[in-house]
């Protein structure tokens, strides 16, 4: 049976490699030197962490969407080199329609192509579809964003279409294309999970 996603609870989610939990204001220290040192890491987000001013906003903002019930933030931890690694959320939060986004994921340089992302994504999936008995998970990306929507593609989700000026860039006058992507709970359970499974 699903259950019910209660934002106030604090969900672990982990494997051999990956341990994700419930970010809180106390990590602007544990990420603060990917925001001084790697500041393009957010070239492409909406709310910008480069700096430590920045990076507390960026968290201050993630832990009031949590205590409101709209998202679910968590940060990295990467098992096989102790190190915190980065950050991703469930956000856009239906409930009702049994759906929700997947997205505002970024990792330190170090840590992007090591394999991280398909453990983090596997496990997010799973506790999404089987754990809280959702029927879709949307993913969207600035259209310009070619890392990030071959990351995507690259476990398994279906492109969906492009929305067209859909959001002005961060401190921009210029609007951008989001790219929509999604996985549906038939997909994930008749391929995509075995599939994704096979390449951990």
């Amino acid at each position: 049976m699903p259950v019910e996603f209660n934002t106030n609870r604090d969900y672990i989610l982990e494997d051999d490699c990956v341990l994700l939990r419930p970010l809180d204001s106390k990590d602007c220290e544990n990420l603060l030197r990917f925001s001084l040192e790697e500041p393009e890491i957010w070239q492409y987000s909406l709310v910008q962490a480069g700096g430590k001013e920045n990076l507390e906003r960026y968290i201050r903002i993630a832990t009031e969407a949590r205590k409101a019930g709209r998202e679910y933030p968590f940060i990295v931890f990467d098992k096989r080199t102790q190190e915190y690694a980065g950050s991703t959320r469930f956000y856009d939060l239906q409930p009702a329609y049994q759906t929700l986004q997947l997205g505002y994921t970024w990792y330190g340089k170090k840590f992007q192509g090591t394999g991280l992302n398909k453990h983090c994504k596997y496990l997010l999936l799973r506790f999404a579809f089987e754990t809280l008995g959702m029927e879709r998970v949307e993913f969207r990306a600035d259209n310009n964003n070619a890392r990030s929507i071959a990351a995507m593609k690259s476990i398994g989700c279906v492109v969906e279409g492009v929305l067209r000026s859909q959001m002005p860039k961060y401190n921009s006058d210029i609007r951008r294309d989001s790219i929509v992507l999604s996985i549906l709970k038939p997909e994930w359970l008749g391929g995509v999970k075995a599939r994704l499974e096979a390449r951990l």
